[in-house]
């Protein structure tokens, strides 16, 4: 069994690896290669670590990678002529994702082409829907609102659950909430980091003016954001033990935290998923933001809110992400009732998630289609 798999970020490296975990487990004899994270290169050496470079948002800066993209789409594209593989899982990654099943479709026919994480073409392009029914074999989805547009379009799918549930269930600690602590969460690559924090570092500035029992702490992916993060503290003349910059331990913050500030992204979930009662911000260029804003057709852009159908988390977005708007949130937010009621809130969306095992799941599903193939 010749198997290719693509992932292009963290979360798609760290969804797929579980995925693989127990379908190396089911298939012992497969040959799995392909583009992914370090997680899924740790299981199988023959996927390459790519994600760290992959991982680009937003149209502009897309664009500006754009060579570098195409070579590495059109590399991927030739080994698959040449190999026809019997199958291809796609790991959420639209943009690349979408385009390589097309050609994957014309330049081997009988490869079996399976999604794992649909893409989110209900928020952005509906229409898209029947094409992917006419160029996939099979769409697994990680939330339940998302089978029914798939399969009415005639697309074999199923809803496998939530991955998130699973790791989130791993890694969840069980202690009292701080109730001074802040916890802050700007993203995890340079640019949100640069786009996020200093909006941050003011909020720290005036909160500390008034409030000085109030504690905030980050928690940077790596040392060298913790570095950066550091700079930008000093140079905005916030002393570093006014936010306490910790490394790697943003699961942790999440289960002490009293109150989040999370940037759009799988934080948002997950920090529901851990319980943290937060707010979602977010800022991207100017014209990056104008494109989304035509293409865009939900109200909201936080998972808790779509799957509720209505604004449970505060969002400030662009113009709306200000040291004031920030700080009035975390405000409302520290009041106990106000905090249980969106725990409540934010328990009853993340339910719909499923109980767990996607990973599982998705891997025996895969058997399921090969097997039929």
């Amino acid at each position: 069994m010749n198997i290719y798999i693509v992932a292009g970020e963290k979360s798609g490296d760290i969804h797929g690896s579980l995925m693989l975990r127990h379908l190396t487990e089911m298939l012992p004899q497969a040959r799995i290669q392909g583009l992914g994270g370090e997680s899924m290169h740790a299981l199988c050496p023959e996927i390459e670590n790519w994600a760290d470079e992959a991982a680009v948002i937003g149209f502009v800066e897309v664009i500006k990678k754009y060579g570098w993209f195409r070579k590495r789409f059109l590399e991927l594209l030739s080994k698959i002529e040449k190999d026809q593989p019997d199958c291809l899982i796609l790991i959420d990654y639209p943009g690349f994702n979408l385009r390589m099943a097309n050609k994957v479709r014309q330049v081997s026919p009988h490869t079996k082409i399976i999604y794992f994480i649909s893409p989110q073409v209900w928020a952005w392009h509906r229409g898209r829907i029947p094409k992917m029914a006419q160029t996939l074999d099979y769409m697994m989805c990680i939330f339940p609102f998302e089978a029914p547009l798939f399969q009415d379009a005639g697309l074999p799918t199923k809803f496998v659950g939530h991955p998130l549930v699973d790791e989130i269930k791993d890694l969840k600690i069980h202690c009292q909430r701080d109730a001074q602590l802040i916890g802050l969460f700007p993203g995890s690559r340079n640019r949100e980091i640069d786009r996020h924090f200093p909006v941050l570092l003011e909020v720290i500035r005036e909160m500390s003016k008034t409030q000085s029992d109030v504690k905030f702490e980050t928690a940077a992916s790596n040392q060298k954001l913790a570095d950066r993060m550091k700079d930008m503290a000093i140079k905005a003349r916030i002393p570093l033990e006014v936010v306490n910059i910790t490394i790697g331990r943003y699961h942790e913050l999440m289960d002490r935290a009293c109150v989040g500030v999370v940037a759009s992204g799988t934080a948002t979930m997950e920090a529901a998923l851990h319980g943290m009662p937060y707010m979602l911000v977010y800022k991207v260029p100017a014209l990056t933001y104008l494109m989304a804003k035509m293409l865009v057709k939900i109200p909201h852009i936080g998972m808790v809110n779509i799957l509720a159908q209505r604004e449970v988390v505060k969002e400030l977005i662009q113009n709306d992400f200000t040291p004031e708007q920030v700080i009035a949130e975390i405000e409302r937010l520290m009041c106990p009732l106000e905090r249980q009621k969106l725990s409540d809130e934010m328990k009853a969306a993340a339910d719909l998630l499923g109980e767990g095992g996607a990973a599982k799941v998705a891997a025996e599903t895969i058997v399921t289609v090969l097997q039929g193939a």
